[in-house]
């Protein structure tokens, strides 16, 4: 085996001053590229260096890839010793670092170490990595970080792991269902630290069951260790010991949250059953205060100056965070459209722990009371939101937009703004639809730049019909609360020109931030959104059939033929429900490092640009920007830019993960809060549509608010009752009478349970 000597060292970052930077780019054509390594990236990974307590080395060492392809190339695990040999590793400093390296691939399942100390490559074990998505019933699933089919985990495979753990399993069998079997071999990384649940004490024993259903496993308490919390309040517990094969886990309470029914109770359960970071390490407050409350002259300094456009921002009326900015005047042929962005990438520089902790979150979670943002308010409230009449600095991106809706030329700037008003959606719709501004001083050029804005939209508008974009209708509900932290009322958020009109502003600056990105061949977070999977895609024909609308694809299907379903049911009574199930046949959208379009929007580069205040990806994507306009302009201090296409594939893994978890906090605390809603209305009747058939009865969503639950098969007239799968149907065998989808339906509310988050509704009429 022919040695390999490695000479990378990683290149220390410099900091670096904003001098003026612009580049001007025409809109290129999409082309999937494979991402090229920026300088230092080679493979290395966080913790490869520096473990918890270590000092970190800087020597001569081999990378992860490097590792991989010597131990291809043996054909056999190979020790340490051999390691170094194979790969010509001198120094203790570089055997340190590739101890570390070796020690951290194995924690990420890329390396198995077997008994006798060897390290092998896990694909060549057949073994697979992944996360384990456990079932309320006690089985679960592994699914692989590679992709590929899930493994199926039985009761037993379960007992040592609990749910979102990643493991290291190997495939054993295949069941009766034609499912791959899988055997837990190894645990990489735990998923819960802590697990909050209902504290409960009998017969001397005491024990948290966990709100997350998909625990099935008890932690056991102590009695020493119960923080005297009392039977039926909520509590934190820290395990103190991870399963086992032959043990459930052990843990003591660190926290009484309180009852069930205390306000904001949803929102703290959310937060510590999903592991959402809400407290601030040391010193990341303190870094972000460090930089007072104003821009001062240095940072503006060699900037493009803005600050006398009429740049406004448009948000809903209760934000606080404003990362986007917007202006357009019309001319000879089309409009000039200028987006600009927060530049939050001044601030939180690479390496700091304000850096890390927003690595960590990777963005901000919004709750209905609460909301949990990815930087300190010194920052997301305070020196990067475009308030009114301050100087910001901003990352913009300046377009030339045609009558059709296409833009012709961009460039981006680094720029410092001053915003010329707070605008919400409902100002923009009353002034669009009256003429007038809620100013009392008169404000120039502000209502000229929405005249053109509004215009502008029509056309994007148009231009979005025309390539087939999707447009689902979803409905947002709002929480009314009272006093008391109690829900009161359910409302539908209400969209409208206003929200839209911002909407395709963004995705065309999000657009030409993905071409220009890919132009430059950096590496970066794209936004992708594969078409739907096959197992979805047959789900949803039958769906159609049974509804008698026709498939208009032969194949594959493309945006324009869901746009199509789109447009011919509007009108439909089952309008709604169609809908959801469009949405719910589309892939996840997910950031990768290689560009591959996004399906929905019907676009060949997507990326996000826009929110870099509330989203990780953003502020990389900001990075990038900085990075290579300074190049291009030749500047002589350019932005260092130190990521590998490892380091990214790594970024955007997390960043999608914890996007996941956000979004299913976010669902959970609503999905409680209209349960507690509900507990007010027990016994009261409400109309309602059927959004969903099994054998075991009807899921009914009513009018008001969004809110779904279930007619269990025995609410039903007196008879048996037979489910048909394909036309989503229960039919009485005596009566004849048939529930299916989409059914108008009156029910009265018999139950609720807003533990597990269920609502028994009783039929009235159909």
């Amino acid at each position: 085996m022919a040695a390999r000597k490695s000479g990378r060292k990683k290149k220390h970052s410099k900091s670096a001053k904003s001098g003026r930077k612009q580049h001007e780019s025409r809109p290129s054509g999409s082309g999937r590229r494979k991402g090229e390594s920026a300088p230092g990236g080679g493979g290395r990974r966080k913790g490869d260096h520096q473990p918890p307590g270590a000092g970190r080395i800087d020597a001569p060492a081999p990378d992860r890839v490097e590792i991989q392809e010597a131990l291809d190339d043996a054909g056999r695990p190979l020790q340490r010793e051999e390691l170094v040999d194979a790969l010509d590793v001198r120094g203790e400093d570089s055997i340190e670092i590739l101890r570390r390296r070796l020690r951290a691939m194995v924690r990420d399942g890329q390396l198995v170490k077997n008994r006798a100390g060897a390290y092998g490559l896990a694909k060549r074990m057949d073994l697979v990595s992944g996360r384990v998505t456990a079932h309320p019933d006690g089985y679960g699933f592994l699914v692989p970080d590679e992709g590929g089919d899930d493994l199926y985990l039985s009761s037993r495979e379960m007992r040592p792991v609990l749910h979102g753990d990643r493991v290291l399993a190997s495939v054993v069998g295949v069941d009766h269902r034609g499912r791959r079997e899988g055997k837990v071999k190894e645990v990489l990384e735990r998923a819960h630290e802590t697990i909050v649940g209902r504290f409960v004490e009998e017969s001397g024993v005491a024990l948290v069951v966990p709100d997350e259903t998909r625990i099935s496993q008890d932690v056991l308490i102590p009695l020493k260790d119960t923080l005297g919390a009392k039977p039926g309040q909520v509590v934190v517990a820290a395990i103190v010991q991870q399963p086992t094969e032959r043990q459930p886990p052990l843990g003591r309470i660190v926290q009484v949250l309180g009852d069930f029914g205390d306000p904001g109770m949803a929102t703290d359960i959310a937060i510590h059953n999903f592991g959402i970071p809400f407290e601030w390490p040391d010193g990341v407050e303190a870094e972000a205060q460090a930089y007072g409350d104003t821009v001062p002259d240095a940072m503006k300094d060699g900037r493009k100056d803005l600050r006398e456009l009429p740049l406004v921002t448009i948000d809903g009326a209760d934000a606080r965070d404003f990362d986007d900015a917007v202006y357009a005047k019309r001319n000879r042929k089309g409009w000039r459209l200028l987006v600009a962005i927060a530049d939050v990438s001044s601030y939180v520089k690479t390496g700091t722990v304000l850096d890390e902790e927003a690595i960590n979150r990777a963005t901000s979670v919004y709750f209905p009371n609460r909301v949990v943002p990815m930087l300190p308010e010194a920052l997301s409230n305070g020196l990067c939101s475009l308030k009114p009449r301050e100087d910001r600095l901003c990352l913009a991106c300046d377009m030339s937009v045609d009558e059709d809706g296409r833009v012709s030329r961009s460039r981006f700037v680094a720029a410092v703004m001053n915003s010329h008003a707070r605008l919400t959606y409902d100002q923009v719709r009353d002034y669009l639809e009256g003429g007038k501004l809620p100013f009392a001083e008169p404000r120039p050029g502000v209502s000229e730049s929405l005249d053109d804005l509004y215009s502008l939209y029509k056309a994007l508008k148009r231009a979005r019909r025309k390539r087939g974009a999707i447009d689902f209708e979803s409905q947002e509900v709002k929480f009314v609360f009272d006093e008391t932290g109690a829900v009161s009322d359910l409302k539908l958020y209400e969209r409208h020109d206003a929200h839209m009109l911002i909407e395709e502003c963004m995705i065309l600056a999000n657009v030409e931030a993905a071409r220009f990105l890919e132009k430059q061949k950096l590496n970066a977070p794209f936004r992708v959104h594969a078409p739907p999977p096959a197992l979805k895609l047959t789900a949803l024909e039958e769906f159609l059939q049974a509804q008698g609308i026709r498939r208009p694809w032969k194949d594959q299907p493309s945006p324009r033929d869901f746009e199509a379903i789109v447009e011919k049911v509007k009108g439909r009574p089952d309008e709604k429900l169609i809908m959801a199930v469009l949405l719910r046949s589309q892939s996840l959208a997910v950031y990768k490092p290689d560009n591959a379009g996004h399906f929905g929007l019907a676009l060949d580069a997507y990326t996000h640009f826009t929110s870099p205040i509330r989203r990780y990806p953003d502020l990389l994507v900001h990075r990038a920007i900085h990075h290579a306009i300074a190049k291009l302009n030749r500047e002589s201090d350019v932005p260092p830019y130190d990521y590998g296409e490892a380091a990214m594939d790594r970024l955007c893994e997390s960043s999608s993960h914890r996007s996941r978890r956000a979004e299913e906090a976010e669902r959970d605390v609503h999905d409680r809060l209209k349960c507690l809603y509900m507990e007010q209305h027990i016994g009261m009747e409400f109309r309602g549509m059927v959004s969903g058939v099994t054998s075991f009865g009807l899921f009914v969503e009513l009018d008001h608010g969004n809110v779904s639950g279930l007619v269990h098969v025995t609410s039903l007239p007196n008879d048996y009752y037979h489910f048909d799968p394909v036309r989503h149907r229960l039919e009485g065998e005596r009566s004849r009478r048939v529930f299916q989808l989409a059914d108008a339906v009156r029910v009265r509310v018999k139950d609720v349970n807003v533990e597990e988050r269920k609502i028994d509704f009783e039929l009235v009429d159909a």
